[in-house]
């Protein structure tokens, strides 16, 4: 369920955010309750209190009084965005990095990642 590499409450955010991404939860759609979210992981509706307000306050949900949660107009793409800017900090630039130091030009670069099966 969760693990100890990041607090809980960070872990249940990436989940949800991972369903908004997958299309588990469409824009529009309303998530389940802070309550119903502490009573599935078994965790402090404090925690999950905290991992949806960490989303609404990253823009990926929104209140709608008296209703509950729902995804934000544009969820996805914003989440999307900030996927391939993180992919590109902690995957990308180390490869270039690494490929430089090792004499690798962008070209051979290219050639070689085009050779691994993307699918």
């Amino acid at each position: 369920m969760f693990d100890e590499s990041s607090p809980i409450f960070q872990q249940l955010a990436d989940r949800i955010a991972d369903d908004v991404l997958a299309g588990t939860y469409a824009e529009e759609e309303q998530v389940a309750s802070t309550n119903e979210f502490a009573a599935f992981y078994r965790i402090n509706p404090a925690t999950a209190g905290k991992a949806v307000n960490l989303l609404v306050d990253g823009g990926v949900l929104y209140k709608r009084r008296g209703i509950g949660m729902f995804v934000a107009p544009g969820a996805r793409d914003l989440l999307v965005e900030q996927r391939r800017a993180r992919f590109a900090e902690q995957y990308v630039r180390p490869l270039v990095r690494e490929a430089a130091a090792l004499g690798i030009d962008a070209s051979a670069l290219t050639r070689m990642i085009n050779q691994e099966d993307l699918s």
